[in-house]
This record gives C-alpha cells, structure tokens and sequence, in this order.
C-alpha cells in the first residue's frame, strides 16, 4: 500500500494556493458532464471493477464530478483516500481497505468497499487537484499496465478540466483571453506586487455600437466576426509579441502599458498609430476605434474600478479629434453622475411619491387671463435631494424610462384636471413628450384611454414636442401627431428656433401653437438683431396660421415689446414660478379677486 503519513502534510501555503487554483476553475458543484463520464465508464472497463469516479479534494470534502457506481456526490475529506492523491500528489493504491488502519472506518469501507487505487489530476503549475480513482468490493492487486492507463486516464481527466477552464476564459471570436482571465491576472497582479505600483491600462474600442448594428444589419453575422479578427490581429502586430492583449467587452479589448511610460508622451504615440492605420485601413469596416488610457495604483485599485476608468476614457475619446484620451476624473464624475441619476430615477418610477407635477400658468397678453399651464415633472430623491429637470430628463428620455415617466405624467395631469373641473375650474394643461415617445406605436391610444378614464374633453389637454423630436423619424412622429390631433388634442411646438427649423415640416405638423425658446426672450435687449430675430419669428408664426407663445418672460420691458408684435400668449417668472396644484388654485383665486377690484 502507498499513502502519507502526518509528518508528509503539505504546508498550509501550499494547500491554499492548491484549493484557490481548484476554485477559480468553477468546476466543484456543477452538473454532470458526458465528457467526463466517458473516462470513469472507460475507467471501470479497464479495471473490470463497479467504481470509478473523477473526484476533486475540496478544503472539507471529496467532491465527485463523474462517477459510475457511486450514489453520493461527495464525502467527508478526512475519510476518502483521494484526499491523500491531492495532498501528495503521487498515486495511492490501497489492496484492502478493511486491513488499513486509516480507512477501516471510513464511508467507504463501510459501504463495502475494498480496493482502491488512485492517481492524482496535476495542474500546470504542480497543484493536485484530487483524483482518478477506481474501487472494487473485493481486495485485489494492480498490474504496472493498469496503474499505466490509470495515470492516462487522471492525464485525459486534467486535459478535459482545462479544456471546460480554457473555454470559459477564451472568447470564442477573437481567441484572446475574456474578461474572467483578466480578473484573475489582475489579481495575480496585485497579490505578487510589492507595495503600491503605478500601472497603465489602455482599452481600444473598435467602434460605436450603432457602427456594429449598421454594419451587421446590411451584412450580415460574420460582419462584427471579421471585424474584431482583423482588428485583433492588427493590435499584436502593433504591440509586438510576448504582450498579453484580453478581450473585456463587445467590441473592446485592453493591455497593460510598457512601465514607465509617460502619459502625454503615450497618448500621443497612440494617436499617431490610429491615424497611421485610419490611412492604411481595409475598407470593409469603415469604423470610428477610440483608445482609452487609464492609469491607476496597483494595491490600491480593483480590477473592476480600472475596467471603468478605461471605458470612460474611451466613450470620451470619441469626442476628441484624435480618438485617444486619458482618464480624467471630471469626465468620470460627470458620467458617474448620470449613471447615479438613471438608477435612482428607476427606483422614483417605482415609489412615485419622490416626483410630483408643479404647474406654471400661461397668460393671454390681450386679456391678462391665465389660459392654461404647463405641467413640469420634479424630483426629489432622498439621498441627491431635489433634482433639476434640465439634469435629469434628457438623460431619461434616452432611455427605457421614457415610456413609464411619460404614462406617470400624463395620468398624473390629466388626473388633476379632472379634479379641477370639478371644483370649477376650467384649464388647459401642457405636458410635455419625447422623440422616444412620438415613436410608440401606442401611444395615441394610450392618450385617449386616460382622457377617457377621467372623462376629460381632448381639448383640455396640449402636447408640447420639440422640433429635434419631431425629425428623429419624421413619418412616425407625423402619424402619431396626426392620430392625436384628429382626436381633438391640441399640439404646440416647443422651444421653437432652436431645433432644425425646417419650414417644410412645419407646414406639415398638425400643431396649433409656437413656443420661442425663452434663450431668445432673454436676449432681447443685448441688441437690435435679438429683437428682430423674435419679432420675424412670431411673424412668420403667425403667417403659418400659429398662436404664438414667449416663454422665459421675467420682465416688463420684454412684456411690452412682445405685445408690440403681436405676440399671443407668454409664460415666465414675471407672472408666476411653477406651483404645485393647490398653490396654482390659490393663484388663480387671488387673479380673480385682483380683476375684480
């Protein structure tokens, strides 16, 4: 028989270093494979024996990943004879079980088991994982060509681990290492480092998504293949060999920078490279690659925090005439910030008393009445407080949230002018739509269903678009505008002058009103040009057939040169801010009371 003793155990570094390299290959608890239960069958066959197994030694047990014969999945460690393979690294054959004394007792002998012979599965770097094992009921002997094809079958069992461990590190596409080897490199990195090291990651990012999409839809699958194969090989030819170059994202791939580099020196030296390839380019993938680079501290950094820097430094990169930037701090607050803002607005979608509706009236110059208000969202968080709309709804109206915000306010608006109607009052609301929403095909019908839930005339509600939302996809946007304006619902073209200010389409938009931006109204009397650029602009309006109406009124000197052009209605601080309902009411009241008098 050949098993160790306790003076031969294994140091503690060693068995740790030895269950961290079991461990990151993510192979203990998973389920049953064929490939594996093919060497234990074949096992079995060799030995004519009823047991095999492939068993991996965990810190506390003996884990089976194949076995043929056996019932259970694992057993105590300190009771199984694999454990031994794994802590000599050397084969262990036992003749009988019953006349040792360290396994008499153990599971194994008690279920009636006998023999057993095992040979150890070896890592590259020296660390036995556990065992190919075979087990018979009956005492028996080894012949030197069985214990020879049992140590072929340990070395097939190590070469299927690795294989399942190398097809979860290596991206199938690009054949570089994938995220997960990263992180473990990254960590390796950090643990063999001595002290805190100053370190570069450079990220290259081979195009923009929507580049990726256009390119895959007109061409087909192979497109994005082809294009990160032939952007990978031209990288290792760039960076020379012996340079370890992961694959971490969709199209986007990072190395570690020669050390000692000097930062500005090395964005430029990357600069020149893109531009050298941009002229020697193969014009099958016509691709905008930006570059990110990202220094950080080694030992005080972690692998996911760098991966981030890197990715900011590169979606910046984009803007930039050389496509290569360096992480900065102040880009990475500021995409911080709108990351922090999207998921905190997804969770105010879900406890809607964080945002609330504030109205602010609109008032016919002729009569001094108030005609109507805008309904303007607001959001107050409990940890960033309140949050400006200005911040955070264009970032919103990019995203899924679009549609859910949009349903909120309108059944939120269109709730409160019901009451209102009600209490005698009777107003017109604005509320405000995006491009995101133009483009839902139910969205009209949505809109109705909620006036029709609440009994309120269509005519009592306006929709406020912009013109760049109106031009994302003109024929979409006319159909839905169309729908809700046949309906009755009143339409006005917000922030008008800022957009694309296509006279075309603003004779073919069903829209009813003209918002000036308030930037123009602001500006009147910087000079004569400000003035005559508004007066034209409510001129033309007005010979379009528009009501027109000035927001961002704050004094009377623009009040009266609006009422000079003909201007229709205005909207600004001058009158009043935007209130929340019960202040509006109150408003209203004390309007009334000063007409009367």
């Amino acid at each position: 028989m050949s098993h160790p003793n306790e003076e031969s155990n294994p140091s503690d570094t060693y068995e740790a270093r030895r269950l961290e390299a079991l461990h990151r290959l993510d192979l203990l608890d998973t389920a049953p494979t064929e490939a594996f239960d093919r060497i234990t069958r074949m096992a079995a066959q060799i030995f004519n024996l009823p047991i095999s197994a492939v068993s991996l030694t965990d810190a506390d047990r003996q884990w089976f990943k194949s076995r043929v014969g056996v019932a259970h999945d694992s057993i105590p460690r300190d009771k199984a004879p694999c454990s031994h393979v794994a802590d000599t690294a050397g084969v262990v054959v036992i003749p009988d079980l019953l006349d040792d004394a360290c396994y008499r007792d153990s599971p194994l002998a008690e279920s009636g088991i006998r023999f057993y012979a095992g040979a150890p599965l070896i890592t590259d770097d020296g660390y036995s994982l556990g065992a190919m094992c075979v087990l018979g009921t009956e005492p028996r002997q080894t012949t030197p060509e069985e214990m020879a094809s049992l140590h072929d079958l340990a070395a097939m069992a190590m070469a299927q681990i690795e294989l399942q461990h190398a097809l979860g590190r290596i991206d199938p596409v690009s054949g570089l290492p994938n995220r997960k080897q990263f992180r473990e490199d990254f960590d390796d990195l950090n643990k063999d480092g001595k002290g805190i090291e100053a370190r570069v990651l450079v990220m290259v990012n081979f195009a923009k998504p929507e580049e990726i999409r256009d390119g895959t839809r007109a061409m087909g699958s192979h497109y994005f293949e082809d294009l990160i194969r032939h952007s990978v090989t031209l990288l290792r030819s760039i960076l020379g060999k012996g340079r370890t170059i992961y694959h971490v994202g969709e199209a986007q791939v990072a190395f570690f920078a020669r050390q000692g580099i000097e930062l500005q020196a090395y964005s430029r030296e990357l600069a020149q490279v893109l531009q050298q390839q941009r002229h020697a380019s193969n014009a099958s993938f016509m691709t905008t690659t930006s570059v990110g680079i990202a220094p950080f501290l080694l030992g005080q950094t972690g692998y996911a925090d760098v991966l981030r820097m890197a990715h900011s430094a590169c979606q910046e990169a984009f803007e930039m005439d050389e496509h290569v930037c360096v992480y900065s701090t102040e880009h990475d607050a500021a995409h911080l910030r709108r990351f922090t803002l999207l998921n905190k607005f997804s969770s105010a979608l879900e406890h809607t008393e964080r945002l609330s509706l504030v109205y602010q009236p609109r008032i016919d110059i002729a009569s001094g009445a108030c005609v109507g208000a805008e309904a303007l969202l607001r959001w107050t968080d409990p940890d960033l407080g309140p949050v400006s709309p200005g911040e955070f709804m264009p970032i919103v109206e990019l995203s899924s949230m679009a549609r859910p915000v949009t349903a909120w306010l309108m059944e939120t608006a269109i709730r409160q002018l019901r009451q209102w109607q009600d209490d005698g009052i009777d107003m017109q609301v604005s509320l405000n739509v995006s491009a995101t929403n133009l483009l839902e095909p139910d969205f009209a019908e949505r809109l109705l269903a909620t006036l029709t839930k609440y009994q309120v005339a269509p005519q009592a509600v306006e929709l406020e678009l912009t013109e760049s939302a109106f031009m994302s996809n003109p024929g979409k946007a006319q159909a839905t505008l169309t729908a809700v304006a046949d309906a009755g619902v009143r339409l006005a073209i917000d922030d008008f002058g800022t957009g694309y200010s296509s006279l075309s389409y603003l004779q073919s938009l069903p829209a009813d009103i003209v918002k000036i931006d308030q930037s123009f109204i602001r500006k009147l009397f910087e000079g004569e040009r400000a003035r005559m650029l508004v007066g034209a602009m409510v001129s033309l309006s007005h010979e379009l057939g528009y009501r027109v109406v000035a927001e961002g009124v704050e004094t009377q000197e623009a009040l009266d040169f609006l009422r000079k052009t003909g201007c229709d209605e205005v909207q600004g601080y001058l009158f009043a801010k935007p209130m929340p309902p019960e202040s509006l009411v109150q408003w209203l009241a004390q309007q009334q009371v000063s007409e009367a008098a």
